[in-house]
């Protein structure tokens, strides 16, 4: 759950970033920070907060450099602390490296252990660290090699991008869990987790990097390797249902008309008799409007979004979550009071937030409240980048569907089937990971602290 962004061959490189990780916020929220390079000096500032709190002009002035790489991030793996920030700056020998790091390594543990064994000095927390360090240990083979040897012995989600002084290398897992989309502006390249980056500085989209593949930019152009084999694809469905912005172009398909798909399956599955459709925005917007297209029901806002407050599912504590949600959404009691309402949402993961919405819409004065969930329950944490916790945490991993029912006090509460939800990617079921709502966990869970997550209660 990071954004990233790289920038070669452009001479305001640090701006370009800047304005890369603005679109790219919504991934991230706890940190940012950029790294440049003119080619020889590298220079950098990272810090905790949001991108237009973290920068401004006289700082974005000092970035110099046509090389930068860039990251604003929400914590998985490390603790919120300044030294975790991103990029991760070093300087081994006589180069300096700086990595962005998007996923999350599910043998970090492990390989940490063996680093420390071996007399590796860690400045961190994050797993991030443990690939700059197995780098460079193979680095007198080269670059790409050294790469080639982390990711044969990393396992789980990681897109990367990594500077070294004259060139920008982006490489990424072989299932291809998180996106990372190259595109080209003014003669140079740009790299970033989403193309909605790239709308912004008006950037042209090329291509994604393909997964395991290694791709050198520098003076010479582009240059692709194969890093390790991709015997096949596990997109991570989440990014399309809820995390990328609706206005990205990932894994192939645009977010927004994925999104739309998503209600017509709910359509299909749960045609209801309601006075309107509304989403709880912003996050069920689109699979709403799908949803009233199909069903021909009028589409309402029953609900308004104060935008000056963050994310709730960003927001990395309970008490946050609870408060936000108290401020973000305000039911406009006019359109509410008396109604059946189908309220459409893209998920439920604890449960709490949406208890409260509903409790609010009740009290606004609605009459019936069916609400419909744009993906199957999710029963499974996730070990590749999203923040879902423990199984314990999650409401329908102990609950049936009758039971949250009644816990979120509603009418009628559907959610769409996994069926569905595969119809709506494109019926490739084997290309996307689902582990979230089956438990088939593409790369295998070893390490123990990992299944005590998986098992909690």
């Amino acid at each position: 759950m990071c954004g990233i962004i790289g920038v070669f061959g452009h001479k305001e490189a640090a701006k370009i970033a800047f304005f890369g990780l603005y679109a790219l916020q919504h991934r991230g929220q706890e940190s940012a920070g950029i790294v440049t390079s003119d080619g020889e000096e590298a220079y950098e500032h990272r810090a905790l907060g949001l991108v237009a709190e973290v920068f401004n002009e006289p700082i974005l002035q000092k970035l110099k450099g046509h090389l930068a790489v860039g990251h604003v991030r929400y914590s998985t793996t490390g603790s919120t602390t300044t030294k975790n920030t991103q990029p991760f700056f070093v300087i081994h020998g006589k180069r300096t490296f700086a990595l962005a790091h998007n996923g999350n390594l599910v043998n970090a543990h492990i390989l940490r252990t063996e680093l420390e064994k071996q007399g590796s000095l860690f400045q961190t927390s994050m797993d991030s660290e443990i690939i700059v360090h197995l780098i460079a240990k193979s680095l007198n083979k080269g670059l790409v090699e050294a790469i080639r040897d982390t990711m044969e012995v990393i396992e789980g989600a990681y897109s990367v991008i990594l500077l070294s002084q004259d060139k920008i290398v982006a490489f990424r897992d072989p299932y291809g869990f998180r996106p990372l989309a190259l595109g080209m502006l003014n003669g140079g390249y740009i790299l970033a987790s989403e193309t909605c980056a790239f709308d912004l500085v008006q950037a042209q989209y090329l291509r994604d990097i393909e997964p395991g593949e290694i791709l050198v930019i520098d003076e010479n152009g582009l240059n692709s390797y194969k890093g390790v084999e991709s015997k096949t694809t596990a997109h991570c469905i989440f990014e399309f249902i809820y995390f990328a912005r609706p206005d990205s172009d990932i894994f192939g398909q645009n977010v927004y008309n994925f999104r739309k798909k998503l209600g017509f399956q709910l359509a299909e599955e749960c045609p209801l008799q309601a006075d309107f459709v509304m989403p709880f925005p912003d996050s069920g917007n689109y699979a709403a409007i799908g949803y009233a297209q199909a069903t021909g029901l009028p589409f309402e806002m029953g609900v308004i979004r104060n935008h000056y407050v963050g994310r709730t599912f960003i927001q990395p504590s309970q008490s946050m979550r609870d408060f936000s949600v108290r401020v973000k959404l305000n039911p406009v009691k006019d359109i509410l009071r008396g109604k059946k309402v189908a309220v459409v949402d893209d998920s439920l993961v604890r449960g709490t937030t949406s208890r409260t919405r509903v409790k609010a819409i009740r009290e606004a004065g609605a009459f019936e409240i069916n609400m419909l969930i744009s993906c199957p329950p999710i029963k499974y944490p996730c070990f590749y980048g999203i923040d879902f916790p423990s199984r314990g945490e999650l409401i329908a991993a102990k609950h049936s569907v009758e039971e949250i029912r009644r816990y979120l006090e509603l009418d009628r509460l559907h959610y769409l089937s996994l069926e569905g939800l595969i119809k709506a990617a494109g019926g490739n079921h084997k290309s996307f990971c689902l582990a979230c709502f089956n438990g088939k966990y593409p790369v295998p869970i070893k390490i123990p602290v990992h299944k005590e997550i998986l098992e909690k209660d």
